[in-house]
Order: C-alpha cells, then structure tokens, then sequence
C-alpha cells in the first residue's frame, strides 16, 4: 500500500471535499471523496437519499473515477518528478514492485491442538484520531469517533467476554491518551493492545525520520498507558512508506497486520531480503468499514447491511476452515460496536464457536506460533 488505496479504505481516508487534491500523498479514496467537491451539492434532500441506496451506482461511478483520474501528487517523500509509467524499463518496475514482496508460506502443518483454523479478530480503535489527523475540528464528527469509546467498546468487549475469546486492538496513541480508562477495560480483559500509529497519520506522506520519530512516540505512549510494548503493528489506513518495513525491524516488532499479498502468514521481504517479519494479512472484505462507512462530508455512505457483510464474512470463514487456513477480521468499535451491527458479529462467534477445531488466539500469539514452526528468526528474538 505504498501508492494507491483501495476503494474500501475511504473509511480510514476521510477528509473534506474541498481539501482533496491541495495534499501530497491524495489516494484513491481521497479522489472518491473529492467527487463531492467536482459536483455541485443539490439541495434536494431526496437526491441524496436516492444516492444513498444506490450502493451499485455508486461502486459503479467511484470504479469509473478510479480508472480514469488523472494520477494524484507525489507524495512528500518523493521531490524529484515522476516519470510515467509507460516510460518505466523493466528494471524500475521490478525495483518498484520489489520494495515490499511476500516471502515464505508460513502456514504451520498444524494449529495448535489439532485445530483446522486459525481465527484472529481485531479492532482498530481510532475514534477521534481520523479526525485530527486530516485537521478538522467538527463536533460531529469528534462525536461518531467518540461514540467507539463511550459506546462501541463496552459492547464488543462484552461480547468478547461471553463468547471468551481474546482479541487485538490496534490504537492509535493520541486515542490512548484520550480515553485512558478504555485501554484499562482493554487490557484487564486480557486482550492485545497494538501499534497503529501517533494520531493515524498516512506513512506514505512521511519522511523516514519523523515516521520513526511518530512511531517510537506511540510505543512508548502505549507502553506507559497500556503496562506492554506493543510486539505488532497495523499501519493507519494499512499504509507504507518505503521505510516502513525498515523502521519495524529496527523498532524490534514480531509481525505486520497491514499487507494483503496472501490468505496466509507469511514472511515479508524487503528488497528481495527477508526480514524475519511475519505478516498477517488483512483483506478489504474483511473489514467492516467498507460496507459500514459513512462520512457526511463526501460521497461515503453505508453499500450493506448487516445481514448481507455476516453473509460474506461467514462464507470467507468457511473456506478458511476447509483450508486450515487463517482468517483475520478487522473491525472498529465506532462502526462494528453498533447495536445490529454488534449483535450480527455475536452470530458469527457463535457460528465459528461451534465449528470444532477452532483457535481462537491474539494476533501476537498466532503470530509466535507460526514463527516458532517455522523456525523464523524474528527481530523480536535477535
């Protein structure tokens, strides 16, 4: 995710129409928001629900804008002017492409205690920080993300507790520093607590000095609120930086939830070099917030309801399970922590619960266990 974002990631990406396209490092859901800004507003308020449940037309419009928009600026990163890619050799693109690749499969012969499945579920807990981060100060807006603290959390983590399986929250440290006593209920519960950034800045608009400046800020925030340094990281908006990779073997990190090159673990490669780094990949559709998103200040509304996203969740999990395989869900208790929203994620842990050979586990704990199997020198362990 070094240049491009998918539609999906609007959810992490929101920003004012009228903003889009004056920052470095626009993506493909800042194009999607900018279309708000291209097209004047209609004052028919029977237009904008219209739109609303027209999830099709909508896809079909932001498809069409993705294909055809002209490139976005280069990101702050890059000073010198970028050639187009037409012009590229053969040897650019595989150093491009080269960057950041999957290395070895490292799914183990067998889960833990004979279990066919490895289930891995997740919460970003951003709340207000998206906000911040794009430099708005809406009330509103402060108040959807304050809503995961107040509202969403206690939720999902009384479901966790029903249903006693572990989790992963992945937190930004400015939302740490907010809502100290959530981190607390986090971890007295016995849940991960992981790196997901200072206030979920984009990485790919940093220079590599002040992304590991912003990342060893938020390990140490962590550290001190939650009583653990994080072992695991989730890149805001599951954006790189070409430093990204580098910084996290330096910081000492066990793995990355960020990268989507596989269903399975494996190890990244930089450079064509292995880097001890075990990723647990994550997928667009495994994430609540492309089918849940909304943001009033662009064109980002909800595609699905509840019933159809337990549809396709359950449905991946199936196949996991027919594959031994790894099945990540990230989740946000803004948007999942919802009354119908929560109640349809109690299904399915019910639904995958009463499937035998189910491991439940945190991402740091599948993450050792696929290491340890395959006899990977992490740069946790050097």
């Amino acid at each position: 995710m070094t240049s491009t974002t998918p539609v999906g990631q609007a959810h992490h990406e929101r920003r004012p129409a009228a903003s889009i396209g004056r920052q470095p490092g626009s993506c493909a859901s800042g194009r999607i928001a900018g279309l708000a800004g291209r097209f004047p507003k209609s004052a028919d308020p029977n237009r904008a629900r219209t739109r609303a449940r027209s999830p099709r037309l909508l896809a079909g419009a932001m498809l069409a804008f993705l294909t055809f928009a002209p490139p976005g600026p280069a990101r702050a990163q890059t000073q010198a002017p970028q050639p187009q890619p037409w012009t590229l050799g053969e040897a650019q693109i595989r150093e491009i492409v080269g960057r950041v690749r999957a290395g070895r499969d490292l799914t183990p012969k067998a889960w833990p205690n004979g279990a066919r499945v490895a289930v891995g579920l997740s919460f970003d807990f951003d709340n207000e920080t998206v906000t911040l981060r794009d430099g708005r100060d809406s009330v509103s807006q402060l108040s959807q993300g304050e809503y995961g603290a107040r509202a969403g959390l206690p939720r999902v983590l009384d479901l966790l507790r029903r249903h006693r399986v572990p989790a992963s929250f992945f937190v930004p440290a400015v939302s740490a520093l907010l809502h100290e006593s959530s981190m607390k209920a986090i971890v007295a519960a016995g849940h991960e607590v992981g790196l997901h950034g200072w206030i979920h800045e984009r990485n790919s608009q940093l220079d590599e000095a002040t992304e590991r400046a912003l990342m060893t800020r938020a390990l140490d925030t962590l550290e001190r609120i939650a009583g653990r340094r994080p072992v695991g990281m989730r890149t805001p908006s599951w954006d790189y930086s070409p430093s990204t990779i580098t910084l996290a073997r330096e910081l000492g990190l066990l793995y990355d939830s960020s990268l989507m090159a596989d269903d399975r673990p494996y190890e990244v490669v930089a450079a064509g070099q292995p880097t001890g780094i075990v990723e647990l990949p994550v997928e667009w559709i495994l994430d609540d917030a492309p089918y849940f998103g909304m943001d009033r200040f662009s064109t980002i509304r909800p595609t699905m309801n509840q019933e159809e996203v337990y549809a396709i969740w359950k449905g991946e999990f199936d196949v996991a399970y027919e594959e031994r395989g790894l099945f990540i869900l990230t989740m946000h208790p803004h948007i999942v922590g919802h009354r119908a929203r929560a109640a349809m994620l109690d299904r399915l842990v019910a639904y995958m619960k009463s499937k035998p050979g189910v491991w439940f586990a945190t991402h740091e704990q599948i993450a050792r266990y696929v290491a340890e199997q395959a006899g990977l020198k992490t740069p946790a362990t050097r």
